[in-house]
């Protein structure tokens, strides 16, 4: 079976960031490991997690890579493992403070608009879906900072800054503020309700891609910075809907 390619943009004794595709999963579930055992190497398909260990130089006589955070199978974008149990605790505190700085780029449905989105979000929402909680005081805290980068008719091209960093948050944020992903058929829709917007272009992912990772190295304090390209399928969708509207630029 084809795996997608990826591309390592660092690498050291503790910590390596990729530049995952989307279409790979990043690492296993433990919920998975632990219905399939052993056998979760041979019958499941590969994660970014087991393609990208052979690839590292050993420490010790062994590899090992350990997930501080996650990318959705289908979010394009950097991610950052670490190497060492100290690394990953390290770097868990930095996730866990919110001081890691996190953009994504997305092309949502509908007209967004510049502004900071803030719920409270719980894994069940009440039809099976995470999302803003039902009632005062439960789940946790949300914040997303959104940015207009481009007006395309009836698509809007935006920055989201995560301030906080909760399962599927940016997807959640923008379905839930009425401009759905492209692509989004699970945080597209109210409460029990149908999909907000009609997605005419066909995407076939959620249109979101994880374009910045800044973090403190977890030895030397140092403050590292990535930035990753649209892929292109992105760059293609951004052109299809150029193509067929006049862009506007917000401030110009």
């Amino acid at each position: 079976m084809h795996s997608p390619s990826f591309h390592i943009r660092y690498v050291d004794a503790q910590i390596v960031v990729v530049d995952k595709p989307a279409g790979l999963t990043t690492m296993r579930h433990p919920a998975e490991i632990a219905e399939f055992g052993s056998r979760a190497r041979r019958f499941l398909p590969p994660t970014l997690a087991d393609l990208l260990l052979p690839m590292l130089p050993k420490q010790n006589g062994r590899n090992k890579v350990i997930a501080v955070h996650r990318l959705d199978k289908e979010t394009s974008g950097l991610v950052v493992f670490a190497r060492s149990p100290n690394a990953a605790r390290y770097l868990g505190g930095q996730f866990r403070l919110h001081s890691v700085e996190r953009k994504y780029l997305a092309v949502v449905r509908g007209r967004a608009t510049s502004t900071v989105l803030e719920s409270w979000l719980v894994r069940d929402r009440g039809d099976g879906r995470r999302g803003q909680a039902a009632k005062p005081g439960r789940g946790k805290r949300a914040v997303t900072h959104i940015r207009v980068l481009e007006i395309l008719g009836d698509f809007t091209f935006v920055e989201c800054q995560l301030e906080t960093g909760r399962t599927h948050q940016v997807r959640i944020h923008l379905g839930e503020n009425g401009t759905p992903l492209c692509g989004e058929q699970v945080y597209d829709r109210p409460l029990h309700g149908k999909p907000l917007a009609p997605d005419p272009t066909g995407f076939p992912r959620p249109a979101l891609h994880a374009a910045v990772l800044g973090l403190k190295h977890p030895v030397t304090g140092r403050s590292m910075f990535w930035t990753s390209p649209l892929p292109r399928d992105l760059q293609e969708l951004l052109a299809q809907l150029r193509m067929k509207n006049q862009p506007s630029h917000p401030g110009q």
